[in-house]
């Protein structure tokens, strides 16, 4: 663009080159046009391929899957209490010794406690598998969390904090998925508004967002290659853009990471604990993808406003 402006300058435009700057005024549109173009056919492109693997959703064998996913799901989203729980009862000794020898605790505290948070993860747990008073079951797993955080004081680590902050994400997603939508009124009327959509898509909301919070410590310990998915896929499934697309991704992602570094079947006891809490935390994780992917992003999303508008 100089070079043209100093040309017509040289040629004696008058009036100060006024119609060098028009040439260059029309040259600059004419790039910007072209810049939109390009911008669009790339986003054309990304449309087409993303659209491809959406549509594998749709293969026969998937259409034959669908109706168990929720379950398949909502197991997986619980799988970390069953496996908390059954670890608590067969190492029962063990954590009494350090509950009430190490964090010195009252014994009978230590034992009304591993009680009471064993015999709720389990109920918790089958009731929201079964999608029976998910409301309770929610609340209940939800409070284990945070009960355990403060007795066995794991408040300290941002990596433990930020995994069990999705997988409250991924209960209040099991959670939202047992909302059933009013969709007539009285004489079969259709609803214009609907609580029951509403408190979905919130709740869908705030899973997203607490799920996507746990990549944030998993990300930057990895390669380039998987950063970079890893921040497009959280940043999509957070504002609820290509949703679906977004969760088959980062849940692949985290699954192979998953089995191959949290392979606790490889390893004797002292490392295996730590490994087999991982891996059910991420499963749990993995479940809360893999139901949005059934669910949908809900009303508070990008996805969502693209059909209104």
């Amino acid at each position: 663009m100089s070079y043209r402006g100093s040309f017509n300058n040289l040629n004696g435009a008058p009036n100060g080159g006024r119609p060098g700057n028009s040439y260059g005024s029309f040259s600059g549109a004419r790039s910007s046009a072209g810049a939109a173009l390009n911008v669009q056919g790339i986003m054309k492109t990304v449309e087409s391929y993303s659209q491809k693997i959406e549509n594998l959703t749709d293969h026969p064998l998937a259409i034959k899957v669908r109706p168990y996913i929720p379950a398949i799901a909502r197991f997986f989203i619980v799988a970390t209490f069953y496996e908390d729980s059954f670890r608590i009862i067969s190492q029962w000794s063990d954590q009494i010794f350090y509950l009430h020898k190490w964090k010195h605790y009252p014994y009978l505290f230590v034992v009304l406690f591993l009680v009471l948070v064993t015999v709720s993860m389990l109920a918790g747990a089958t009731l929201l598998v079964l999608r029976k008073q998910t409301v309770y079951a929610t609340g209940i797993l939800c409070g284990c969390i945070i009960l355990q955080a403060l007795i066995y004081g794991l408040f300290t680590g941002s990596s433990f904090v930020l995994r069990n902050i999705s997988v409250i994400g991924g209960l209040l997603i099991a959670f939202s998925d047992s909302i059933v939508q009013n969709k007539t009124t009285f004489g079969m009327l259709p609803e214009l508004t609907s609580k029951g959509g509403k408190t979905k898509g919130y709740l869908l909301f705030a899973g997203r967002l607490l799920i996507v919070l746990m990549f944030i410590a998993f990300t930057f310990s990895k390669s380039w290659f998987t950063v970079f998915l890893t921040i497009i896929g959280t940043v999509c499934f957070a504002i609820g853009y290509k949703t679906k697309l977004a969760s088959i991704m980062l849940g692949l992602i985290l699954t192979f990471y998953n089995i191959t570094l949290n392979n606790y079947w490889f390893y004797d006891q002292t490392k295996r604990d730590f490994l087999k809490y991982e891996f059910y935390q991420n499963l749990s994780i993995i479940g809360g993808l893999l139901l949005v992917t059934n669910t949908g992003a809900g009303e508070l999303s990008v996805d969502e406003k693209k059909k209104i508008y």
